[in-house]
């Protein structure tokens, strides 16, 4: 994937040494991607480990120069946002993205405590405020909340034809049967699903499942399409995942 103008090189290196290593071993891993922008690395740390064990994949940054670069060059379910970062205030960050009508979901993380910062963050384009110390099951749930509003990625369960997605339990249903698919796998037909019959870019896929960065194989996405495909098909799924050439991938109800 190309990557932006003064993109950090040691986060480049990192990334594409974790891509490489996806490449090679199917591991789990969550098909909602978050950006988390927090300059204390033991919080980072803890957001982002805790995070994972909730069923999100999360990338890590510290200031607001990298994060504008990371959204600039990928799409994230949500964002959550620290104010106070060694290169300016959050809240400009929060400003830019609305004036530019991206409709991201963003969680702006804080120890700004007034009731005059909560009214200014919300104003700026925050979607929820959450003040420092915090209870990380107040965060999650947060999260989810803004995550099920109408016109975001997430919901419980997913349907199409006769096969059916749970996307708390992660599993895979084709006529009330469970199926057993691989972590990517499952990844890629949430994606599918969350967008039936629209098509889903190829760079969304990568974006998505790989995270930022590094070097991915130029068949890589392809190869997780054609299992996926291959595996729906012989189990009997009444779907049919189409390639649009130059642009990405469709599901639809097999005809």
């Amino acid at each position: 994937m190309p990557q932006p103008a003064g993109f950090p090189a040691v986060f480049r290196g990192l990334a594409a040494a974790f891509r490489s290593l996806f490449a090679v071993a199917d591991i789990e891993c969550g098909p909602m991607r978050l950006l988390i922008v927090e300059d204390s690395e033991e919080l980072s740390e803890l957001l982002a480990k805790g995070l994972q064990k909730a069923g999100y994949d999360s990338d890590v940054l510290q200031t607001l120069a990298d994060a504008r670069i990371a959204i600039a060059g990928a799409r994230y379910a949500a964002v959550i946002l620290d104010l106070g970062l060694p290169d300016g205030d959050g809240l400009t960050l929060l400003r830019e993205l609305r004036q530019r009508k991206d409709p991201v979901p963003i969680l702006v993380l804080t120890a700004r405590s007034g009731i005059g910062d909560r009214v200014g963050g919300l104003r700026a384009g925050a979607d929820d405020y959450l003040v420092k110390p915090f209870a990380f099951d107040e965060l999650i749930a947060r999260l989810e909340a803004l995550l099920r509003r109408p016109g975001q990625m997430l919901g419980r369960s997913l349907g199409l034809a006769n096969l059916t997605f749970d996307t708390e339990s992660r599993e895979v249903f084709i006529d009330g049967k469970p199926q057993t698919l691989s972590a990517r796998e499952i990844a890629v037909l949430e994606l599918l699903l969350r967008r039936v019959n629209s098509v889903v870019s190829k760079k969304l896929v990568e974006d998505q499942i790989f995270g930022l960065g590094g070097d991915l194989a130029s068949n890589a996405i392809e190869v997780y399409i054609h299992r996926l495909r291959k595996q729906l098909s012989e189990r009997g799924a009444k779907v049919v995942i189409r390639t649009v050439r130059g642009v990405g991938y469709l599901i639809s109800e097999e005809k």
